[in-house]
């Protein structure tokens, strides 16, 4: 079984790391921008490469990053040791979106920063969410049913190659719903840093976060004493943003949200929250700009495995946990005044909640006896992972101008005319076909001989959560 794991863990991270997105794109750039300023010069400003970016907060003379600071803080490894490595500074280059050596400086930390930020974090989410449902199933193919529909067939893989905070909130949403699950100190202190750091990463997620805390709660109301490392390990996830708002702005309770310049629906509700509309919601889940329908299909079958988790009753907190994240996490997007994301591909500020969501695929496997359900099962998986194969190496960042993204923005005026981002087609002057077929040829072999191991696997008595 660990090497299902080891290859699993692979898979996701391989499909992750080598495919790109744009490096200036606002949502990428100002995040990047703040980890290259404070790595290079010892600042949290950002004011020689604010031009350049629409996302951004002003404080007095200053520009700062306007987002929560979890990812910025992540990149500050990957920034030191590519500087350390290249020897290249942004002062070594004009700092202009025209001139090729800034951007490949700025292309090179981007996908340097999400592979060993969001992508590391995604393929470990996909590991413990391929235990939580072996658990729950006995099921290997179940299991791995699961976690690939996670990763690979939502634009989780996708959100992976960028420095947004979505994959990264939605892995450690499942990181602490599996440490939860399994108990015990150790596990329940990494639950509670998992939740303490998506609270940094994305403020939001505090919201869905919620839920898992409160299960947490629940499960151990009998023995609260073991909860001390669950929330210590919370407290302390959090830490790093007060220590970064003193750093950037002279005290921990000030927030770039509070300074944002240019998007004036901030200034609505609590921070652009407001209250959750039945049209927009219709939107996130079918409309065809943003709509998950669209790109995860997969999902749109999780709710049946949940109903199926929630019938027994030794699993039925834990599927009702896994609803509510998913809920707050929809409702919280459709509550928000910029809802659609701007330049994005699927309904991204929902995106958290595909994880907690994918567990629903297991039981949904373990259950189908025949083998053509089981086919269309793998079908629409196949389909899913196609999907999202197009979107993680053409286009994440579709722009709202079509109606129809996935198909306009990302098929048409991407996929189809070979415009992709790979490792080969970037750094080693392959064609982008070259670089697709490329990661083809590894990952599909990896995969069937995952399939194969799982099919392999002598199931287990289901156990009792």
């Amino acid at each position: 079984m660990g090497g299902i794991r080891t290859g699993l863990f692979l898979l996701v991270w391989f499909a992750c790391a080598w495919f790109g997105s744009w490096e200036l794109n606002p949502n990428n750039a100002t995040r990047l921008f703040a980890a290259i300023r404070m790595v290079e010069d010892g600042t949290a400003t950002i004011d020689p490469f604010a031009p350049l970016t629409i996302d951004k907060a002003q404080f007095g003379a200053h520009a700062y990053l306007d987002k929560a600071p979890g990812m910025t803080l992540m990149a500050l490894p990957a920034i030191a040791l590519t500087d350390g490595i290249t020897g290249d500074r942004a002062e070594h280059h004009a700092l202009s979106s025209v001139d090729p050596g800034f951007v490949r400086y700025l292309k090179l930390r981007t996908r340097v920063a999400a592979a060993t930020g969001s992508a590391l974090l995604t393929a470990i989410a996909a590991v413990l969410l391929f235990d939580l449902a072996l658990s729950l199933t006995g099921s290997a193919g179940a299991a791995l049913f699961a976690a690939l529909g996670y990763a690979l067939g939502t634009p989780i893989w996708g959100y992976s190659t960028t420095l947004l905070g979505h994959a990264s909130v939605g892995a450690l949403f499942v990181i602490a719903l599996a440490g939860v699950a399994r108990g015990g100190a150790r596990w329940l202190g990494v639950a509670g840093l998992a939740l303490g750091w998506a609270v940094v990463i994305e403020y939001q997620a505090v919201l869905a976060g919620s839920a898992i805390g409160l299960w947490a709660v629940w499960r151990h109301r009998a023995r609260p004493r073991a909860l001390a490392p669950f929330l210590a390990a919370g407290l302390i996830g959090l830490v790093p943003l007060f220590a970064y708002n003193l750093f950037a702005f002279g005290t921990p309770f000030r927030i770039g949200y509070s300074g944002v310049v240019g998007f004036e629906g901030m200034n609505q509700g609590l921070f652009g929250l407001t209250v959750p509309r039945i049209a927009v919601l219709r939107e996130i889940l079918i409309g065809p700009m943003r709509g998950l329908l669209w790109v995860a299909p997969i999902l749109f079958l999780a709710p049946i495995g949940l109903w199926r988790l929630a019938e027994a009753r030794a699993t039925r907190a834990l599927a009702l946990t896994a609803v509510e994240v998913a809920l707050i996490a929809l409702l919280v997007n459709a509550a928000y005044v910029y809802w659609d994301g701007g330049n994005a591909t699927g309904p991204r500020h929902a995106m958290p909640l595909a994880g907690v969501a994918a567990l629903g695929l297991a039981p949904l496997w373990a259950t189908a006896r025949t083998l053509w359900q089981r086919g269309v099962l793998a079908l629409v998986l196949a389909g899913s992972i196609a999907i999202n194969l197009t979107i993680a190496s053409a286009e994440i960042f579709a722009p709202p101008t079509f109606r129809w993204a996935w198909w306009q923005a990302v098929m048409q005026q991407r996929f189809l005319v070979g415009d992709l981002r790979t490792i080969p087609s970037d750094w080693w002057g392959w064609t982008t076909w070259n670089g697709l077929c490329l990661w083809v040829a590894v990952a599909i072999p990896l995969a069937l001989w995952l399939i194969q191991s799982c099919a392999r696997f002598r199931p287990r008595t289901r156990c009792q959560i």
